[in-house]
This record gives C-alpha cells, sequence and structure tokens, in this order.
C-alpha cells in the first residue's frame, strides 16, 4: 500500500526528533511506498540536508514552519482575494465573501481557545469546570467550535489560496481580542494585552501553517491510503485534512505526551502569561481533535496513554506500542555472564537538571559511609546551551566538596571516587563500554518520558535501580529496583542491596536482557506497525475503480482482492485502468536513492 507519512523536524532531515525511528519503519517495511510530507524546524536544520532515503520512498515534500514568506515553495498560491484582505485600511474593499467567511470561522477557533476551562480546569472561574453543572455541554460546545472554525479556515485556504497574511493581520488580532474579551473566557486570557495577542497571532499562524499547503490533492495526501503521523500536533494536521477532503484514514503515533512537552515548554518560554494560557488551550483542543479523527492511536507507553485518555481519546483507539531499539550492539555485553565490577555504580546519560545528578551525588555519599570502596562514574555530555554546562559545573563543584580527593598513604596521588567522563575517551571508548564501567546503572531522574538508557541497560544485562518518574515502572517491569524521586537516602539504600548481592544483581540483570529482548527491540515494532497498516486498510473504503462497479454503480463483490495492496508477483497480470495506465508507482521505476542535500530551504518536490 501507499503510505503518507508525516513528520515534523524529523525525518529526511539529518537532524530532528524521530528520524532514526522512522527510517527504521520505513526500511523494516519493504513491501509498502512511502511519500514522506515533512515539516521543518529552522533553516540551518534544512541546509544540514537530508538522510540517505531508502528506494520505497516514493516521494518527499517539505515545508517550513520556521518562517513567515508567503512565497515558500509548498504553499498554496495566493489567488489575491485573502492576501488583500483587510488590514485596517484602504481605499478599495476586496473579496466581501470570503472576508466574511474568514471572520466567521477564525471568530469561532477563537472563542473556544479563550473558553474558560479549555486546559482542564487550570483557568477556570469557580463552578466552571467540566464536573460543573452544564460543564461537559460547554466543552462540547467549545470542541465544535474548534473543529468548525479549524476546517471552515482549511476549506477557506484551499479555495481561495493561502491563509498566511489573514492570519496575521489587524483582523485576526481585533477578533482575538474580542474572543478574550467575551463573557465566560478564563481569567488569565482575560488579561491579555495587544502584545501578548500579537505574539500569539503569531505563533497560531505558524502552526496552521499546514492549511495553507498544497499537500492535498490528487497528487498528494490525495492520493495515499493511509495517513501516519508521528506525532499529535501540527504535523497531524495534514492527516486531519487529508481525511475531511479525501477520506484517507489516519494513524497517529506519539512515543511521549507531547501535550505535556507543549505545557512544559510554555512554562520555560520567554512569553507572558496570557500567551502561555493560549498557547496550551489551542494544543489541548487540537490534540482532542487529532485523537477523535484517528482511526488508531498508538502511544509508546503507559505514561503518554494517560494523557491520550485525559484528552479524549477513545481506549477501543489507544494501541501500545513500544518504540523499538537495536540491540546489535549490546549482544556481546549482554551475552558474557559478566555482571560488571561489584563496588562500582555508573550514570549514562545527557546532564541536565531533570537528571537530578545532585541527589544521586547525595546518596552516593550514604553509600561511602557504608561501603568505603564504593565508586561512581558519571557518563554523558552537558546539554546544548548554557544551562547544560552550568549544571555540569555545579554538579563538579558538589562533588569536589562532598568528596575530597583520597588517598591510601602519604607516598600516594589522591583521588576521586566520583569520575566524570564522556562517551569517546580512552576508558569509554562507545556506549556498550559504558554500561560495561559499573555493576549497578543507576537512574536519578525527577522528569522522564520513555527512558531509552534504561531499556540500553537491560540489553547490557546490568541491575538498576530507578526513580519511579514517567515509564520508568512499565519499562523495568519487575526486573530493577524502583525508588521514589528526590529520595537520596531511598537510592541509597537500593544501591547498597544491590552491590552487597552480587547474586541478585546477576539474576536481575538476566531477567531485565529478557525483557527487552521480547518488547523493545526494532523487530517487535516493525511487526506491529505491519499488523496496523493492514487492518486500518481493511477497515478502510476501498477507492473503487471502473471496473470494480457494476452498471448501476454498486460495488462489485470480490472486484478488488487484498493481494492488489500489497506488493507482488500476482500484481503483474492485473490490467491498469485506463485513468492511471500511464502512472507507473515509485517502485516500478528502479532502484534509486535521495541523497542528502537535494532541496533547498522552503523544500518542494523531489
Amino acid at each position: 500500500m501507499r503510505i503518507g507519512l508525516l513528520t515534523d523536524g524529523g525525518y529526511p532531515y539529518a537532524t530532528g526528533e524521530s528520524g532514526l525511528w522512522c527510517d527504521r519503519l520505513v526500511r523494516g517495511l519493504a513491501q509498502h511506498e512511502f511519500d514522506l510530507f515533512a515539516l521543518s524546524r529552522s533553516a540551518e536544520q534544512e541546509a544540514q540536508g537530508w538522510v540517505q532515503l531508502p528506494t520505497q520512498v516514493g516521494r518527499v515534500r517539505t515545508a517550513p514552519l520556521w518562517t513567515a514568506d508567503e512565497n515558500t515553495l509548498g504553499t498554496r498560491a495566493s489567488k489575491g482575494l485573502l492576501a488583500r484582505m483587510v488590514t485596517g485600511g484602504g481605499a478599495r474593499s476586496y473579496g466581501r465573501r470570503e472576508r466574511q467567511r474568514f471572520e466567521a470561522h477564525f471568530a469561532a477557533l477563537a472563542a473556544s481557545v479563550c473558553a474558560a476551562g479549555a486546559v482542564g480546569g487550570e483557568d477556570e472561574a469557580p463552578g466552571a469546570g467540566a464536573g460543573a453543572p452544564g460543564g461537559e455541554g460547554r466543552t462540547a460546545a467549545a470542541d465544535g467550535q474548534f473543529t468548525d472554525g479549524l476546517y471552515g479556515l482549511a476549506e477557506l485556504a484551499r479555495e481561495h489560496g493561502g491563509l498566511i497574511a489573514a492570519l496575521r493581520s489587524e483582523t485576526a488580532v481585533r477578533l482575538l481580542e474580542a474572543a478574550c474579551r467575551a463573557p465566560g473566557t478564563g481569567r488569565i486570557v482575560q488579561t491579555a494585552t495587544v502584545p501578548d495577542l500579537l505574539a500569539f497571532a503569531r505563533e497560531l499562524a505558524r502552526v496552521l501553517r499546514p492549511l495553507s499547503l498544497d499537500w492535498y490533492d490528487e497528487e498528494g495526501l490525495g492520493a495515499v491510503d493511509l495517513c501516519h503521523a508521528t506525532g499529535g500536533g501540527a504535523v497531524a494536521l495534514p492527516g486531519l485534512l487529508a481525511k475531511r477532503f479525501s477520506g484517507v484514514p489516519l494513524l497517529v503515533t506519539e512515543h511521549g505526551a507531547q501535550l505535556r512537552a507543549h505545557y512544559l515548554a510554555a512554562t520555560g518560554a520567554p512569553l507572558n502569561a496570557p500567551v502561555r494560557a493560549l498557547l496550551a488551550c489551542f494544543h489541548r483542543r487540537l490534540a482532542t481533535e487529532v485523537y477523535r479523527q484517528a482511526a488508531i492511536v498508538t502511544p509508546g507507553n503507559a505514561h503518554a496513554r494517560r494523557w491520550q485518555e485525559r484528552c479524549g481519546a477513545e481506549r477501543g483507539k489507544l494501541r501500545t506500542v513500544y518504540p523499538g531499539m537495536a540491540s546489535d550492539r549490546f549482544t556481546a555485553l549482554g551475552e558474557s555472564g559478566d555482571s560488571g565490577p561489584g563496588g562500582t555504580l555508573v550514570w549514562v546519560g545527557r546532564i541536565e537538571p531533570a537528571k537530578d545528578l545532585i541527589a544521586l551525588l547525595h546518596a552516593f555519599a550514604e553509600v561511602r559511609k557504608a561501603e568505603p570502596g564504593a565508586r561512581l562514574r558519571i557518563i554523558g555530555a552537558p546539554a546544548p546551551g548554557p544551562e547544560g554546562a552550568t549544571y555540569l559545573a555545579h554538579c563538579r563543584a558538589l562533588a569536589a566538596q562532598l568528596f575530597p580527593d583520597e588517598a591510601p598513604d602519604a607516598h600516594a596521588v589522591g583521588d576521586n571516587p566520583v569520575s566524570f567522563e564522556e562517551i569517546g575517551g580512552a576508558e569509554v571508548a562507545d556506549l556498550p563500554d559504558a554500561y560495561a564501567a559499573g555493576g549497578v546503572v543507576v537512574l536519578s531522574s525527577v522528569v522522564e518520558g520513555f527512558p531509552v538508557g534504561l531499556v540500553e541497560a537491560m540489553f547490557c544485562g546490568r541491575a538498576t535501580v530507578s526513580t519511579d518518574v514517567g515509564a520508568v515502572v512499565e519499562v523495568i517491569g519487575g526486573t530493577g529496583l524502583v525508588v521514589p524521586p528526590r529520595n537520596p537516602r531511598a537510592l541509597a539504600d537500593a544501591c547498597l542491596a544491590l552491590l552487597r548481592d552480587p547474586e541478585r544483581r546477576a539474576r536481575l540483570g538476566a531477567a531485565a536482557r529478557a525483557r527487552a529482548l521480547e518488547l523493545f527491540t526494532v523487530e517487535q515494532n516493525i511487526a506491529a506497525f505491519r499488523g496496523i497498516y493492514l487492518e486500518l486498510i481493511l477497515r478502510a473504503p476501498v477507492r473503487r475503480e471502473a471496473e470494480a462497479v457494476d452498471a448501476d454503480g454498486e460495488p462489485r463483490p470480490f472486484a478488488m482482492p487484498p493481494e492488489a495492496h500489497v506488493l507482488g508477483p500476482w500484481t503483474a497480470s492485473v490490467p491498469a485502468p485506463a485513468a492511471t495506465a500511464d502512472r507507473k508507482p515509485s517502485w516500478a521505476a528502479g532502484s534509486r536513492a535521495v541523497c542528502a542535500g537535494a532541496p533547498g530551504a522552503g523544500g518542494g518536490d523531489a
């Protein structure tokens, strides 16, 4: 079948999120043809080019989310009416009917975003929540306003050109101001000033940019059998429109709780509280609509699944599919039977405040009191930016304060029991060497999604001590010790229990490796999506060609067998319909590869 893969800031670009997972999915499902529809995050990302694409990728279409240029390739060319929409002045009036349609649809969208309780009761007046009398009805009405406004704007853009200028016009700002001042809006939203409204209009125009793309005709998403979105936010918007305009089923995959990520990003962004509240409301409404329209939603873990259910996803649509990870590089260590140095704790990851290395250092101070010969190796690089470097310096200073250099006698050189190292050095040449450096792998995070480092330690057959955050308990499943976060005493006790019991470490390590090989490999991930693809195409309505219907226009039974959707020798003898006889699918065009650096800024077709 032909899959439209929707990505945001990742595949096929050389840098970005979910790039490795998408590449493994496309290469693992070689019997299908993939068309990529990619949204880029920055000019730097586009300048770094693409990864090498496999031959089953038929076409790549890109569009940027980082620029406001209306002439960027990939956006639908404006036909003059919306481009000259009223901006607060001018001697002539252009497109009165289209202007009225835009104002009606945008007003509905703005009203739903500004409604109280849009983020689950965090910004609502007393007694106005969903649990109050009539609260569920108000929530349903606001959701209806959001969908009417969103799809109305999409249809307007499809008929009369892009909406980029209109979404940032003075008309849009005035409609936002009226929605914020209307009765029943959230208290924080009511305090929005004109600069706040301008900032929100700018962000809204960026997120809604997919409405103005030219991806929805029969040569784009209208020609695919299935849309697979790699997230539930702006990246799923093209999938929503493909379903509305062409009836293409939508599959949504989220490895983490993306709505939660939006909330956290808004907290740290240099935006005022009203802007953050409006963005949170918008993303909540959008996530609800994406989950409602998706045929199947595949969260990457139970933590993400709970967030999706909170946003209204039906349980019957949810299928947990764990991210697939390559285990080959850890096979030698995992099968060696070596449980590692018994007196050494090792931490592996990216050094940043969320990892809570401060609590780990205090816990290790307690471990050293009970086991003076214990050592702690912290292996990893600081997170990009000044915050990561500052946090690393703070951790080094604390380690030097808690553990002064020690020497066994007056003639020996002092040594610190805590070391900070990076992968690629003399002692830690590769990632498996990092996990081989200790007998117990420790995870001390206070915030975590899917713990990739924990799964890597399980592949290596290492016993683990982790904090109970994110999907840690789901991943460990009884093969390691779990303690509350921000509790150095509990973390120290768990580490001591494993350091003093080598047989228990060996048993837990073997069980952890067996669990990881069963649940978290690339093979199980690809097998799960292979089954989901076939299930969705069986449930989707058949796009009947001329010979698939009888003289009365009714479907002819068994006129299009399921094998017609699967590439193979049985499809060679089936004559092509007259309308598509000249069209050769990408998989039949011969072997080829798409190299990095093909598109310039703004993308286009490849």
